[in-house]
């Protein structure tokens, strides 16, 4: 049995791109900086309830260019509004790992919207009383283990991130014909 590529031109790979559709779960809150981003680019976003992570995307299906059903990217992005929320999340160990085991499944990226947030991870300069070395340790840990990285950027710019994230995924998945 072969497998047959399709490569679509400049023009088509344009036209299904331009479709992408970015999910954002239905419990995600404090994100309209990320939905207001989105909506001023023009970004068609589809709420959907996620069993991991916070974001996600999708090419609809079009049948004009041979794709007779909607594809869903396997790749999610789990987002913190901050490191004291991370810091949270690692102290609730087992309801974090847990998330992060399903998240393996799938490429994962974690979102921490704070530019300064590994150097505050390292002076300890967050709300909790986890030592940071301890902390660290269980971040980078937890990165090893299931196979995710830790993203620090501005809020400002988390919808950019998100967006282009997904783009240049789906863009290296259509070009290699893998859908």
């Amino acid at each position: 049995m072969s497998i047959i590529h399709y490569h679509y031109t400049e023009a088509e790979l344009t036209k299904l791109l331009d479709s992408l559709i970015i999910i954002v779960d239905t419990r995600e809150q404090k994100n309209q900086h990320v939905l207001d981003y989105l909506r001023k680019k023009d970004v068609s976003i589809k709420f959907k309830a996620m069993k991991t992570g916070d974001y996600s995307a999708m090419i609809p299906r079009n049948e004009e260019l041979g794709i007779t059903r909607d594809i869903y990217l396997n790749a999610v992005i789990e987002r913190k509004n901050g490191v004291d929320e991370l810091v949270q999340s690692i102290k609730d160990r087992t309801r974090f790992e847990n998330e992060l085991i399903r998240g393996s499944k799938h490429p994962f990226t974690l979102i921490v919207e704070d530019l300064e947030g590994y150097r505050k991870i390292l002076e300890g300069k967050y709300r909790s009383r986890y030592d940071p070395k301890a902390l660290l340790g269980s971040l980078k840990t937890f990165e090893v283990r299931y196979e995710f990285s830790t993203v620090f950027i501005a809020n400002s710019t988390t919808g950019n991130y998100i967006y282009h994230h997904f783009l240049y995924m789906a863009r290296e998945l259509l070009k290699g014909g893998l859908f």
